[in-house]
């Protein structure tokens, strides 16, 4: 193996959609498994095909499809009790899927086996056994997922060690070790890892921690200072109750911080793009606090720090942003200054530094919409149109007229809205109507059918995410709301906002703000 190479187990598609809120459908593994493979991992665990129909079809989906760098694991368990092999209908499932690697899953801890499988110590040896050598007998790379692994060893170490070496001598190519509970701590996973070494090779071992105390990236980099040479996890750290290590994280850290060959320089570039590929395909919104490939990784906000990382980014970010495709942000709030404001008009092609009066205009007029309630740092679409604006630079590109919203509600049906809507371009006057799910959506997609005639590039963007928060205050349902929506063109991402007492009013604040932002991109437009 090439020295400090870390072998990269993806299991975003079987692990990761234990967790809540993540779901697949086979056709969309498929997708994923293919961006995967895109991006140099080097095993796949597409799924359990003795647990259900969806995942056998998506190992006969890819039996279709050539994975250039990946190997394409099936995962499974050890066989039951006092059965033979050959009649097991998990193995014989494994088989079956076709895939180049196996990986099953049998007990370290003997209180599993004694309370949980109800058989003997023995017994369970024999199914570990039983089941590798089978597996091997039929061509198979064998991982052997030894659950339980840190807590077993903790309670009866002389039971754990002997259930990886049994494993080990019927031919199984991959220990892993499992803190399948996550609650082990790093000085812990050291100290195991460490002593079990004098019992079998860690160059074929692995690790497989959760994340239930929070810890399942920094166990997995402590194991791998021990020796271990393949890590495993899910992509954005999807999983189980607290979820897995999170493979983009854990990468990161032991390829740009410890020196570790994880994987090609080119597909390090691509984390920020794979993780928000992967959350657009579970539906799950991108966490902004995501390290590394997070909106907010590399976001600054006070203005002694915009100032700093303007002279050196040193002074605030650890790496550089682009190594994992990310970008650096400056935010605006009501904690900017000037540097803040001068970055991002910079961003936008517009040099604002020798213009005190300007600058001083913008962060003026930011502060005094924070204090209605508006919130920039989170909104950097309607920020940029807000610095356009000010300086003169972007023209309204449609004027509205007027617009209405009726929700009715009949008994044997849901809730449907409708809209309808009239604006004006370079006074021509257009008037639509559409229904929609809510009064929200109803109005965007009235708004975007009047629009379309006259800027079919709209086409190309959708809303992702819509928040409402009401605003403190003790006016009870009169309050005040602020609406933040994220809209994506399928190249980027940005965020609009509203704020009224009226949450259709702040609604359609931020759905204005969301097209207009896409269009004050183009240069074809009213544009100075």
């Amino acid at each position: 193996m090439t020295k400090n190479k870390i072998l990269v187990y993806d299991t975003t598609l079987r692990d990761g959609t234990q967790g809540e809120q993540t779901n697949f459908s086979a056709e969309e593994k498929l997708r994923i498994a293919q961006r995967l493979d895109e991006v140099h991992f080097h095993y796949i665990e597409g799924g359990w095909p003795g647990s259900n129909p969806k995942d056998m079809r998506f190992f006969e989906m890819a039996k279709t499809v050539k994975f250039k760098n990946s190997r394409l694991t099936a995962f499974g368990s050890t066989r039951r009790a006092h059965t033979k092999t050959e009649s097991c209908p998990n193995l014989k499932a494994l088989v079956k899927a076709g895939t180049p690697a196996a990986a099953i899953v049998g007990k370290s801890w003997d209180l599993h086996v004694t309370e949980i499988l109800k058989t003997g110590l023995d017994e369970n040896l024999a199914m570990i056994a039983d089941s590798i050598e089978y597996l091997k007998s039929m061509g198979k790379e064998v991982l052997f997922d030894a659950e339980h692994f840190f807590d077993g060893y903790k309670n009866n170490p002389r039971y754990t060690t002997k259930v990886v070496k049994t494993a080990l001598a019927a031919g199984a190519d991959v220990i892993v070790f499992c803190d399948t509970n996550g609650g082990s701590l790093p000085h812990e996973i050291s100290a195991i890892v460490k002593n079990i070494s004098s019992s079998l090779p860690l160059s074929s071992a692995a690790i497989h921690a959760h994340n239930d105390g929070g810890l399942a990236v920094a166990n997995s980099i402590a194991a791998v200072r021990e020796g271990v040479v393949m890590v495993q996890g899910t992509i954005n750290g999807y999983g189980e109750r607290c979820g897995n290590a999170d493979l983009i994280t854990l990468i990161a850290n032991l390829q740009l911080k410890l020196g570790k060959n994880c994987l090609p320089p080119e597909s390090i570039k691509q984390l920020t793009s794979l993780s928000h590929y992967v959350s657009d395909v579970a539906n799950v919104p991108p966490l902004n606090a995501r390290p590394f490939v997070g909106r907010s990784a590399f976001a600054h906000k006070g203005g002694v720090h915009v100032s700093a990382v303007v002279k050196n980014p040193m002074a605030y970010e650890h790496i550089k942003p682009e190594l994992v495709g990310n970008h650096q942000r400056v935010l605006v709030s009501d904690l900017a200054g000037r540097s803040n404001v001068e970055y991002k008009a910079k961003e936008l092609g517009i040099d604002i530094s020798k213009d005190d009066a300007l600058s001083k205009k913008i962060v003026h007029e930011v502060k005094l919409m924070e204090d209605r309630g508006f919130q920039f740092d989170a909104a950097d679409g309607s920020l940029s149109l807000l610095i356009k604006k000010t300086i003169g630079e972007f023209i309204e590109p449609f004027n509205l007229e007027t617009f209405s919203v009726v929700t009715s509600r009949t008994e044997n049906n849901p809730c449907l809205s409708q809209a309808t809507i009239k604006i004006s371009v370079a006074g021509e006057e257009e008037l639509t109507a559409a229904e929609g799910n809510g009064p929200v959506n109803a109005l965007d997609h009235a708004l975007r059918k009047a629009l379309t005639k006259f800027y079919p590039q709209i086409k190309d963007m959708h809303l992702v995410d819509f928040k409402v928060r009401t605003l403190e205050g003790s006016e009870g349902t009169a309050a005040g709301v602020r609406v933040l929506l994220d809209s994506t063109d399928g190249e980027e991402f940005w965020s609009t906002i509203g704020v009224s007492e009226n949450i259709i009013e702040a609604s359609w604040q931020a759905l204005v703000d969301s097209i207009e932002y896409k269009l004050s991109k183009e240069k074809n437009l009213n544009i100075k």
